[in-house]
């Protein structure tokens, strides 16, 4: 394989890492693309900070994680089970359906069937397990079916945290994940675009009152330029569905496209509705209490509104907002943490009036599974008494256009403060894990978000007067 064919190789692997831009900039000056001067140079900006040229390695995951699979469970049932029933070598641990295969082909031999685990009331007795021809001891045969109830319940949460880390890239990369490398080979240009513009989205985010920047910075402007009328738009549109990239598909790409946004739309709402249930948010202000599942909640409203503000921009695509007057389904608002919304009031800010606009509106899932009405006129009411604009904030259009963001060099962050040594935020990271792993099993530092719920407001106006990051550092003072 050429050093230009492997390059390409590398950046649609990346499509499923957190590589930093630079380190993609770097590997698109490898593909050996006709790049104009100024071209080149606006690439060696970024390229130039590429750990490979720096000779250090980022401090920072360069992958989102990964579930741990089976193997341990699968160890362990080849221990316990007699040669001729254990599990093959070769079986992918990974694969929750290749895992129960193997406890559904294990169990046969102690009549265990899988849905059958309550330990209570699904173990055979003696008399049951003479009849059935199972010759093990009482102590034996426990052995067995626990290890198989744990398998099976390990099947059931890789299957669960697999779906998240599914829904993490959905809600940033789009469907990154559904472009093969023969794509990116056939259009090397297009490809560069598309792996530079994933980094871009992949960016974490800072400790900030000021919002995100527009994933189309000058770089993927630039790239996105040299994509002309036979480039491969659909391609493209897999990772960002913007209005004027969507008019370049045709009629039935567009369909399959709005499809598809539609199914994630649906399925994220569901999955939101069962967290919702599960816990008990403060709808009124969204502020992280103890004991919230915050991380679950906002990987899924992130993908949730990814998959909204795409399909809006199929619907405007293909001139059909006119939908939205039968049924339109609002978004819906990341959990907050205190001490930012303390920040927030500090400087005389409130919540975001968007917070105000869905505590107004019916739930989501409701409207899309019929249980609740909410049309284009009932969204455009709720904006304007919480005084936004409905098509401009993306409630009922797609937003407009950002300005493009000029290159920045991406920072080290540690729990989204910027760390300048990337050997320091090393070590402040794992000093920030060890600190959250003993504050867990102990009462909580003074500045922990608070417990009660009487009043949201209250609790985080009573809270202490420092801001402190994940170190237990003082970062700013009220």
């Amino acid at each position: 394989m050429s050093d230009h064919a492997s390059a390409l190789t590398e950046l649609h692997a990346s499509l499923d890492q957190r590589h930093r831009p630079e380190e993609i900039a770097d590997l698109i000056l490898a593909t050996g693309r006709p790049f104009t001067p100024s071209e080149r140079a606006l690439l060696e900006r970024a390229a130039s900070r590429s750990a490979r040229r720096l000779g250090y390695v980022t401090s920072m995951n360069e992958t989102f994680a990964r579930p741990i699979g089976a193997s341990r469970q699968l160890a362990t049932l080849n221990h316990l089970f007699t040669p001729d029933l254990a599990p093959v070598p070769s079986v992918d641990a990974e694969s929750p359906e290749a895992v129960m295969a193997v406890a559904a082909r294990a169990g046969r031999a102690i009549g265990w069937n899988p849905g059958e685990d309550d330990f209570l009331s699904d173990r055979l007795d003696r008399e049951q397990r003479r009849a059935a021809g199972i010759e093990l001891s009482k102590r034996q045969y426990n052995r067995r079916f626990r290890a198989l109830r744990h398998l099976a319940a390990k099947t059931e949460r890789l299957a669960a945290e697999q779906d998240k880390r599914r829904l993490v890239l959905r809600g940033r990369s789009g469907f990154a994940d559904a472009i093969t490398l023969g794509s990116f080979q056939a259009d090397p240009d297009a490809a560069c675009f598309v792996a530079y513009y994933v980094a871009r989205r992949n960016l974490r985010r800072a400790y900030t009152l000021s919002g995100r920047q527009n994933a189309i910075d000058e770089i993927a402007e630039m790239l996105l330029s040299r994509c002309g009328d036979g480039a491969d738009w659909w391609m493209i549109a897999q990772v960002n569905p913007s209005p004027g990239i969507l008019t370049r598909l045709t009629d039935i790409q567009r369909g399959e496209l709005l499809g598809r946004w539609s199914a994630a739309m649906r399925e994220c709402a569901d999955r939101l509705e069962t967290v919702w249930r599960g816990n008990d948010f403060d709808r009124e202000d969204m502020i992280v209490f103890r004991r919230d599942d915050s991380s679950t909640w906002n990987t899924l409203a992130q993908a949730y509104n990814r998959a909204r503000s795409a399909w809006l921009s199929c619907l405007a695509a293909s001139d059909a907002l006119e939908l939205l007057d039968a049924a339109c389904p609002g978004k819906v608002m990341r959990l907050m943490a205190y001490d930012l919304v303390r920040w927030h009031r500090s400087i005389g800010g409130d919540v975001d009036p968007e917070t105000r606009v869905w505590a107004r509106l019916p739930f989501p899932w409701d409207v899309l599974n019929g249980r609740a009405r909410c049309t284009r006129r009932t969204v455009e009411m709720a904006c304007l008494r919480a005084g936004i604009n409905a098509g401009q904030r993306g409630w009922t259009a797609p937003l407009g256009r950002a300005a493009v963001a000029p290159f920045q060099p991406t920072p080290e962050l540690v729990h989204g403060v910027t760390v300048a040594d990337p050997v320091w935020a090393s070590s402040s990271a794992l000093r920030a894990r060890s600190v959250a792993n003993t504050s867990s099993r102990s009462s909580p530092p003074p500045y922990a978000m608070p417990a009660r719920r009487e009043s949201s407001r209250k609790s985080v106006a009573t809270q202490a007067r420092a801001l402190h990051d994940g170190h237990g550092l003082a970062v700013a003072q009220w």
